[in-house]
C-alpha cells in the first residue's frame, strides 16, 4: 500500500485501537456526570467572602434558620425548665400506650440520632480540625446550639399536621406539613408545590447519603481492617453491601415500630462506646484538657488554620455542624411524626436534643481527643484515620472498636433513612403499600450496588438532593413559625401551670418499647382523652393563660358522640350554645 494511504485520515481512524467498552458503573457514572455537576453546583453555590473564602448559599440558609427560630421561640431549648420538661417526655411521662403512633418518644429520638450520628462526628471534625484548626469545633458547637430550635419547630409540626391511616400507623413529615400546615393558612398551592418537591428530593436523597454512601465507606473500613483492598473483602465488597441489605431487610420489614426498636438499642450502644474510648484519651491525657480548650477558645477568634483567618474557622465549623446534625433538613418531622402522643410540641422538646447530642457533646469529644494527641497537625490522614491514631495512643485495639462504631453508625443510618424514604414514597403515591415496597427492594438493591462500586456522580447528586431537601421545608417553617410558637409557648405555659399533669405510671407509652395497649382500652381511648382536654381546657381558662394550647383548638371534640353532655352546653365548634 502507497505510504500516503498510510498517512491519511481515513486510514488513521480505520487503525486506531477501538477502546474499551465502559463498564456499568463507568456508563452510569458518564451519564449522570453534568447532571449531577449542574445540580450540584447550583445547591452548593458558595458566596465570595473577604479573605478569598466561600460561603455555600444553602450553609447561610440553614444557620439563618436556626438563629431565626432561637430567637422566635424565644430561646426555649436553653431554659433549665424546658430541658427538665423534656427529659420527663423523652422517658414517656407524658405519654400514653393509648395515644395514636407507632414508636416511643426515645425511639424517634434514637432513630433521628442514628441517621446524624455517624462518619460526621468521626471523620468530618478531624477534617474541620486539620483545615480549620482547633478553634473549628467552637463553631460546630455553637451551629448546634441554634440547630436545636429547628428540630423542635420541625418535629411539632411533624406531629400536628401528621396523618393516622386506618391501620393506626402514621404519616408525617415535612410533606405533610408543607401541604396541610400551608392550606391551614390559605396556601394550598404553595404547600402542594413544596411538599412535592420536598418529597421527591427526599426519596432521591436518602438512597445516596443514608444508603450508597454507608453501605460504601463501611465496606471501605472493613477492607482496611481486614488488610486492605487486596484483602478477601476488599476485592469481595459486594459481599458486605449484601449482609447490609439482609439486615436492614430484615428489619424495615416490620415498619416504624421494628426500626425504632432497633435504633433505640444501636444507638446508645455505638454512643456510650464511642464516647467511653474519646474519655480513656481524654483521661490519659488530662494535663492537656486545659490547653486544649484554650486552643478551641482562640482559634475561634483568630484563626490558626489554613482555612484563612477567623471567617475562614467559623465557615469550616458550620459547615461541618450542618452535614452532621441535619438541622432544617426536615427527616427530624418524619421521625418524630411516628412518635405516640397527642401533643405536638412534646416532640418539639424531644428533638431539641438532637443538635446537642450529635454537635455539641460527641463532636467535641471527638474534637478533644484529636487536639490533645496532636494527631490534626498531620494532613496526610483522612478524618477516620486520624481519629483512629488518635485513639490507638490509648490502646492499639482501640482501632478495631472504632471499625465496629463505623459499621454500627453506618447500619443504623441505613434503617433511619430507609423509613424516611419510604415515607416520602407513600406521599407521592397515596400512601400505595405497593410503591413503598418497591421503593424498600430498591433500597436494598442499592446497598449492594453501593458497597461494590464507585459511582461519584450519583453520590454528589443524592448529596445535593439531600440539602435541597433543606429549601422547601425552611421556606415552610417561616410561613408556620406562629403555629410553632403557639403550639411551644401554649405547651410550656400548660406544664408550667399544672394543667398538663405527668401520666400515671402504669398508663406510660414507656421509653425503650411502647407498652400495648389492649383492644378495649383502644376503643375508649378517644373518648377518654377527649374528656380529659375538655376539663384541661376549661382549666386553662380559669387561668387565664395566654397562649392558645392545642387542645384549645376544640379539635378533640370530634371524638365525641353527637349526644355526649357536653355539647348541652357547646357546638362542635367549643362555641357556647345561645340559650
Amino acid at each position: 500500500m502507497p505510504p500516503g494511504i498510510m498517512s491519511s485520515p481515513v486510514s488513521a481512524i480505520l487503525e486506531a485501537p477501538i477502546p474499551a467498552p465502559l463498564s456499568l458503573d463507568q456508563a452510569i457514572d458518564k451519564f449522570f456526570s453534568p447532571i449531577a455537576t449542574a445540580i450540584s453546583d447550583a445547591v452548593f453555590w458558595a458566596i465570595p467572602l473577604p479573605g478569598g473564602n466561600e460561603f455555600p448559599l444553602i450553609l447561610a440558609w440553614l444557620l439563618a434558620a436556626g438563629v431565626f427560630f432561637t430567637i422566635y421561640l424565644g430561646f426555649q431549648q436553653l431554659r433549665p425548665a424546658s430541658i427538665r420538661h423534656s427529659s420527663h417526655v423523652v422517658r414517656g411521662h407524658f405519654s400514653r400506650h393509648t395515644d395514636p403512633g407507632d414508636v416511643t418518644s426515645f425511639q424517634a429520638l434514637a432513630t433521628e440520632l442514628s441517621g446524624t450520628v455517624g462518619l460526621g462526628n468521626i471523620a468530618g471534625v478531624a477534617i474541620a480540625i486539620a483545615t480549620g484548626g482547633p478553634g473549628a469545633s467552637f463553631w460546630i458547637a455553637v451551629a448546634g446550639l441554634v440547630g436545636m430550635s429547628v428540630k423542635m419547630s420541625e418535629a411539632t409540626l411533624g406531629v400536628k399536621f401528621r396523618v393516622v391511616n386506618e391501620d393506626g400507623t402514621t404519616s408525617g413529615g415535612p410533606m405533610y406539613y408543607l401541604r396541610d400546615g400551608l392550606a391551614s393558612i390559605d396556601k394550598p398551592k404553595l404547600g402542594r408545590v413544596l411538599a412535592t418537591l420536598f418529597a421527591v428530593c427526599t426519596a432521591f436523597g436518602v438512597i445516596g447519603a443514608g444508603n450508597m454512601f454507608q453501605s460504601n465507606q463501611a465496606a471501605y473500613q472493613l477492607a482496611m481492617f481486614a488488610g486492605g483492598k487486596d484483602s478477601w473483602i476488599g476485592t469481595h465488597m459486594w459481599v458486605v453491601g449484601l449482609v447490609f441489605a439482609i439486615l436492614v431487610g430484615v428489619v424495615i420489614v416490620g415498619g416504624a415500630s421494628k426500626i425504632g426498636a432497633a435504633t433505640s438499642k444501636i444507638v446508645p450502644f455505638m454512643g456510650i462506646l464511642y464516647v467511653i474510648m474519646c474519655l480513656a484519651v481524654i483521661g490519659a491525657n488530662i494535663t492537656e484538657v486545659g490547653d486544649a480548650f484554650k486552643a478551641i477558645w482562640s482559634g475561634a477568634f483568630t484563626g490558626h488554620g489554613i482555612a484563612g483567618g477567623v471567617l475562614g474557622v467559623l465557615i469550616v465549623g458550620v459547615q461541618r455542624a450542618a452535614f452532621s446534625n441535619a438541622a432544617g433538613v426536615g427527616t427530624a418531622g418524619i421521625a418524630h411524626s411516628a412518635v405516640k402522643t397527642r401533643r405536638p410540641a412534646q416532640e418539639g422538646f424531644v428533638a431539641m436534643w438532637e443538635p446537642f447530642i450529635d454537635s455539641v457533646v460527641i463532636c467535641t469529644m471527638t474534637a478533644i481527643t484529636i487536639i490533645i494527641t496532636g494527631v490534626y497537625k498531620d494532613h496526610d490522614a483522612d478524618g477516620v484515620q486520624m481519629t483512629a491514631h488518635a485513639l490507638k495512643t490509648v490502646a492499639p485495639w482501640f482501632s478495631s472498636l472504632l471499625t465496629l462504631a463505623v459499621v454500627l453508625f453506618a447500619f443504623s443510618t441505613m434503617l433511619s433513612y430507609s423509613f424516611y424514604g419510604k415515607k416520602a414514597v407513600g406521599f407521592l403515591f397515596g400512601n400505595s403499600a405497593t410503591a413503598e415496597r418497591i421503593y424498600n427492594g430498591i433500597f436494598l438493591l442499592l446497598l449492594v450496588v453501593g458497597a461494590a462500586t464507585n459511582m461519584a456522580s450519583i453520590l454528589a447528586l443524592a448529596d445535593a438532593m439531600l440539602f435541597l431537601m433543606a429549601v422547601p421545608n425552611v421556606i415552610g417553617m417561616y410561613f408556620l413559625a406562629r403555629v410553632v410558637a403557639r403550639e411551644i409557648k401554649g405547651h410550656r405555659e400548660r406544664v408550667d401551670a399544672g394543667v398538663i399533669p405527668q401520666v400515671p405510671e402504669d398508663a406510660q407509652a414507656g421509653m425503650i418499647v411502647a407498652n400495648e395497649a389492649t383492644p378495649e382500652q383502644l376503643e375508649t381511648a378517644d373518648e377518654e382523652y377527649a374528656l380529659r382536654a375538655a376539663a384541661m381546657d376549661a382549666r386553662s381558662e380559669e387561668l387565664d393563660l395566654g397562649h392558645t394550647a392545642p387542645d384549645t383548638e376544640r379539635d378533640y371534640l370530634d371524638h365525641l358522640p353527637e349526644d355526649h353532655e357536653l355539647f348541652n352546653t357547646m357546638d362542635r365548634d367549643g362555641k357556647p350554645l345561645k340559650d
